[in-house]
């Protein structure tokens, strides 16, 4: 008899925020801001749980780092950009942890403005002692370009961001790396299309980004990175013709889920 493969265990921030608060006074503004963060548990608990057959341990976490990032941009870009809630709540968030302090104070440092996890820096969690290869800028890398194996981040160098962010494993990597190294960034990032892959690779991806594949697989993957997408594009607006999100705190509304911007 052979014992089933475990599912790695997902990372200590992946803890729900409602057992770090507990049934403690809320800051004012807390409730605008409480389905955003149940909006984002739920994602959380979507990828931890999500079936790991096929993929490497590592690449189970992938989804995990990404949602993490995008719930820390939320609150980053509300307090730091905006100034839509208040010092008192950022604290309150802050000494619970249900925000990544550490995270967000070196995004307010040169060089680290789009840094994709503590992870990447950590230089314990590599080989060779060094920090992760999605620290690299695309222009100076070599030979195949892949994700980073610990949290699927392509590039988080400075000015190799797509849209304002860093370049995931979902993202038409390839496409703009060629880009990058010819010292020209496309226009239209959405039109990037990926060039023939290794037929091995390119299941992986697919495997990876959620896509149909023959003989198995749905498009649950790919809808979850649509919306995910969606939320990434509501956080990254200037907010000057469109006052998107922040419009919803201005007016003392709960922000929908659908609204919701990065982490």
């Amino acid at each position: 008899c052979v014992a089933p493969l475990r599912q790695p265990p997902p990372p200590s921030f992946a803890m729900s925020y409602k057992v770090r608060v507990g049934n403690k006074p809320k800051p004012e503004g807390w409730a605008l801001i409480e389905p955003s963060l149940d909006f984002f548990e739920s994602k959380l608990k979507d990828a931890v749980n999500e079936p790991h057959e096929g993929k490497r341990k590592a690449e189970s976490q992938w989804p995990i780092h990404r949602i993490h990032y995008e719930k820390n941009r939320y609150i980053y870009e509300l307090y730091y950009k905006e100034g839509k809630i208040s010092k008192e709540l950022y604290e309150f968030l802050a000494r619970h942890k249900v925000i990544d302090t550490a995270l967000i104070s070196k995004w307010r440092k040169p060089g680290y403005e789009i840094l994709c996890s503590m992870s990447a820096i950590n230089k314990n969690s590599t080989t060779f002692g060094t920090a992760s290869i999605c620290r690299v800028p695309l222009a100076q890398r070599t030979g195949h370009v892949a994700p980073s194996s610990v949290t699927g981040c392509v590039s988080c160098a400075s000015g190799d961001g797509i849209n304002g962010g860093p370049v995931w494993w979902t993202d038409p990597y390839t496409t703009w790396v060629d880009s990058k190294k010819r010292g020209r960034v496309p226009e239209d990032t959405d039109a990037l299309d990926e060039p023939a892959l290794d037929d091995d690779v390119e299941q992986r991806l697919k495997a990876l980004r959620g896509e149909a594949t023959p003989g198995g697989g749905g498009t649950q993957g790919t809808a979850q990175d649509a919306d995910v997408e969606a939320r990434l594009q509501a956080l990254k607006s200037q907010h000057n013709d469109d006052p998107g999100p922040s419009a919803a705190l201005n007016a003392n509304q709960p922000l929908p889920p659908e609204t919701v911007g990065e982490d």
